[in-house]
């Protein structure tokens, strides 16, 4: 009996300091609970600022840098993407896996994954990208525990496999422009204020 009492007591001061601590309708400030559709947003955001810092990194004049023009003895870069067509490309992808979820239509000129020949600039190349993000989280506001297994209106693909798509397909492509910065002794932004 002697030990149940010399454990009780402790653990009720315990409980007592955490709930003092709380003060009172500590409850009622907690945090709300996370949603898929909020999970799924901080996936987005997150590739979304990774992404566009890499891309806004290379300057305007390097902006079609292709690391075939580097001519690397025994390398297999003839025909990749330049640095802007790699860009384009994530964003007109975006729309593609995104505009299903919304009921977005495409904009003018994205009929592939190419995205539209008309943008050749760095800034109209950014915007179209930003844009492409925006719709991303769009999408992910639609997401529910109820429909994210169900297929996305005008696709086969379920609603929770295009959404974080979109992710993972950023990701791979953030992969190639952080190399390509650092082919141009660019450090990527994410990688600043480390060990590089």
């Amino acid at each position: 009996m002697k030990r149940q009492t010399v454990w009780i007591l402790p653990t009720a001061l315990i409980l007592a300091m955490v709930a003092w601590s709380r003060g009172p309708g500590a409850a009622r400030h907690a945090a709300p609970l996370p949603t898929l559709a909020s999970v799924v947003d901080h996936e987005i955001s997150t590739v979304e600022k990774e992404f566009v810092e890499a891309a806004e990194a290379l300057p305007e004049d390097k902006f079609n840098f292709s690391p075939e023009s580097l001519n690397i003895p025994g390398s297999e870069f003839k025909g990749v993407r330049s640095f802007a067509a790699q860009v384009k490309h994530v964003a007109a992808s975006n729309y593609l896996i995104w505009a299903p979820l919304t009921g977005d239509s495409l904009p003018q000129g994205v009929a592939d994954e190419a995205g539209p020949e008309n943008l050749n600039s760095k800034a109209e190349i950014m915007d179209f990208l930003k844009q492409s993000f925006a719709l991303g989280h769009r999408a992910a506001a639609t997401l529910t525990t109820a429909n994210m297994l169900q297929p996305a209106p005008h696709s086969k693909e379920i609603r929770l496999h295009l959404a974080v798509f979109g992710v993972e397909h950023a990701f791979d492509h953030y992969g190639q422009i952080v190399e390509y910065l650092r082919m141009n002794g660019i450090v990527p932004p994410a990688s600043r204020n480390r060990s590089n």
